[in-house]
């Protein structure tokens, strides 16, 4: 339950991340609502993972989910440079992530 909880924190934190670019400085009111909303969601989802899983680890996933999804969606949505190697790094954040969830003895 706990990594279940800890990729929907990680969704929640992507959400987080983008609508940050949509509120522009919390002058738009749906963006902003959404910026509170998901932002305390993925706080609370995380909070409840380590409950656990560790918090090295959940922390780690949880940071990991966010930059990937928001730096995929950024290139998707924004145009942002598809580069190489951004591609690899981001494939290295990845490779991490899966990592840290098949080195993990419950």
């Amino acid at each position: 339950m706990g990594w279940l909880l800890l990729f929907i924190a990680g969704c929640s934190e992507i959400i987080f991340a983008l609508s940050l670019k949509y509120n522009e400085g919390f002058t738009r009111l749906w963006p902003s609502i959404v910026t509170m909303i998901s932002g305390g969601a993925s706080f609370y989802l995380l909070m409840l993972s380590l409950k656990t899983l560790p918090v090295g680890t959940a922390y780690a996933v949880w940071t990991g989910m966010g930059a990937v999804g928001v730096a995929i969606l950024g290139i998707i949505l924004f145009k942002e440079s598809a580069e190489l190697v951004r591609l690899a790094s981001i494939m290295m954040i990845i490779i991490g992530i899966v990592g840290l969830k098949l080195t993990h003895v419950e």
